[in-house]
């Protein structure tokens, strides 16, 4: 095996392989770019290398810094879209809901139970009930759907399962289930895919504006946001997977786009698991869409809200109102209400839909489209994060109708993540590794449910360096190596991809990482050869950061929280 082969099938996505990267789509024109780093991006860049054909991903920020990273963190069907009659959506998203649990990714993904409480004895029972069993019923039509079929519940049983709930308003419940997913993990689980299989991928590298030959675009204006050089880079077509930035980028070509994204900002407080006892998440219904109650490790996802947002879209921020509203709705249901002080974390993105006639984010659809309107460019927008390799698929589709040759079809559907090989059995013998390095049973659970069998590669350093094994302050439920790791082999090049995104301890942490700072900054001057200047300098915005959060969570209205939350410039823009 030559140099060049074994760079492109390394696991790392690091710095020699940033820089292997850069040098490679700056001479070489390639079959496919994709611009956008987000999941529906990674997507593309995953079914493109895999038909064969030469790829390049370029990212403005982090993986996954935008939508991408601040979802739900569900895999569903959608149970609101069957009020709507969107069939045909939910059948495909609980498709792709069994493909991820079965074979794509089950270190990554995994089963979440629900109980929707029911207030009234016969209709509500029967008509949600429909419902549930309609959902039970698409699923199983997709194939094998990884979790178990919906369940009728008594008060009693109700009571028993979920104590802290407010048991006099109800009469009984049903139980069904979805899955759950770190967002930003799987999307950078998959950008590292995509790099597996020969895709140059580069994060902060943004692209400026679109080269054109007569009316066909042909490449990419880049600049590397790192090092401040610009760049050229050439394809045969382009793909733009930007998400809520879908105009924007529209408008880079100088061309009115067939379509317009509207921009829903969705909030989702982090409570810990003990403020109240539930052996299961709820479903409960709001005026304008539904509520989740999502079990996350040791806390609560507390989701979500559904307003137009039209303000900067790289920080969206969640306001005194919104946490007001999820704490409200939250309340309704339980015997000890929670406070503002329960709230242990905050965080909002934005939901990408297609513009509509209606008014109101919530009605919008949450189908996707792909045009082709400009000769070498194909744009795809709309979607949910769970039918991402759809969406990919249907772009890579329209993308490779322009090239030249006969191009395989999507083989995605059979190609797992790195790390979901052989989960099962590394899961099974979960009790020999933690002995065989010292650890804690649970703690080589946490690594197995995070990386699959990849955490070979942690326990590798953990061998070189035992005091890699000791937990971050502050975040107890993450140790050293997974920051050696996120800078060594998953692309983070900031403190805050970091503290953020590979991990989330920005959002599970009381401090919203500010203990942990200062050490990750320290392991990650390590890998990338930062000065004892850098350190402070990735801890100093990292702060500023968090600091700006919290102020823009005391203010009355999205002007003012996004006035307040920009004062904390990102780390990159400074230089």
């Amino acid at each position: 095996m030559n140099q060049r082969s074994k760079v492109t099938r390394s696991t790392k996505l690091g710095p020699e392989e940033r820089e292997a990267a850069l040098a490679r789509v700056k001479t070489k024109e390639l079959d496919i770019l994709v611009v956008g780093g987000g999941i529906v991006g990674a997507g593309c860049a995953t079914d493109a290398v895999t038909r064969g054909l030469s790829v390049g991903i370029l990212e403005a920020r982090d993986w996954a810094s935008g939508t991408s990273s601040r979802s739900s963190k569900l895999v569903h069907g959608g149970i609101r879209y069957l009020e709507q009659l969107d069939f045909q959506l939910v059948r495909e998203a609980l498709t792709e809901r069994g493909l991820l649990l079965k074979r794509l990714a089950p270190h990554l993904v995994k089963p979440v139970r629900f109980l929707y409480p029911l207030k009234t004895r016969v209709i509500e029972r029967a008509y949600v009930g429909a419902g549930m069993l309609l959902y039970d019923t698409l699923s199983y039509l997709g194939g094998r759907p990884g979790v178990p079929h919906h369940r009728h519940l008594s008060r009693r049983q109700v009571q028993k399962l979920v104590p802290s709930l407010a048991h006099g308003a109800l009469v009984g419940g049903i139980t069904y289930y979805d899955a759950q997913v770190d967002d930003a993990l799987y999307t950078a689980s998959l950008v590292r895919t995509a790099s597996f299989y020969g895709a140059h991928a580069l994060s902060r590298v943004r692209v400026e504006g679109f080269i054109k030959v007569g009316e066909r675009v042909v490449g990419v204006h880049a600049h590397d946001l790192e090092t401040g050089e610009r760049f050229d880079v050439r394809a045969k077509q382009v793909v733009n997977a930007t998400g809520v930035w879908t105009d924007d980028t529209q408008r880079m070509v100088g061309e009115r786009g067939t379509f317009k994204v509207r921009a829903s900002k969705g909030v989702h407080l982090v409570v810990p698991r003990d403020r109240f006892q539930s052996a299961m998440g709820l479903l409960l219904r709001a005026e304008k869409s539904v509520l989740f109650v999502i079990p996350w490790g040791r806390h609560w996802l507390i989701g979500t809200t559904d307003t137009d947002w039209q303000l900067d879209k790289a920080h969206p921020a969640a306001t005194a109102a919104d946490i007001d509203y999820l704490l409200e709705h939250v309340n309704a249901v339980l015997t000890v209400p929670l406070t503002r002080e329960d709230v242990e974390g905050v965080y909002a993105g934005l939901r990408p839909l297609l513009a509509g006639e209606s008014e109101q984010t919530s009605k919008l659809a949450r189908t996707h489209l792909v045009g082709h309107s400009v000769p070498g460019l194909v744009v795809i927008a709309g979607g949910k994060w769970t039918t991402y390799r759809v969406m990919a698929k249907d772009a890579i589709d329209a993308a490779v109708d322009a090239l030249d040759g006969r191009i395989p079809e999507s083989t995605t559907k059979n190609i797992p993540l790195l790390g979901a090989e052989g989960y099962q059995a590394a899961w099974n013998k979960r009790g020999k590794i933690a002995r065989a390095f010292g650890l804690h049973t649970v703690r080589v659970e946490h690594l197995l449910n995070r990386y699959g069998t990849l955490t070979d590669e942690l326990l590798d350093l953990i061998r070189e360096t035992p005091s890699l094994a000791d937990p971050l302050p502050g975040a107890d439920d993450y140790i050293e190596a997974e920051v050696v790791y996120a800078a060594s082999h998953e692309g983070a090049l900031h403190l805050e991809d970091v503290l953020a995104r590979r991990t989330r301890i920005s959002i599970e942490a009381w401090d919203r990482g500010v203990s942990a700072a200062p050490v990750a900054a320290r392991l990650m001057a390590g890998v990338l050869g930062w000065d004892s200047e850098r350190e402070e300098r990735e801890v100093a915005f990292y702060l500023n950061r968090v600091a700006a959060e919290r102020s823009s969570q005391q203010q009355p209205d999205d002007e003012s929280a996004d006035r307040v939350r920009l004062e904390a410039p990102d780390i990159v823009a400074s230089r």
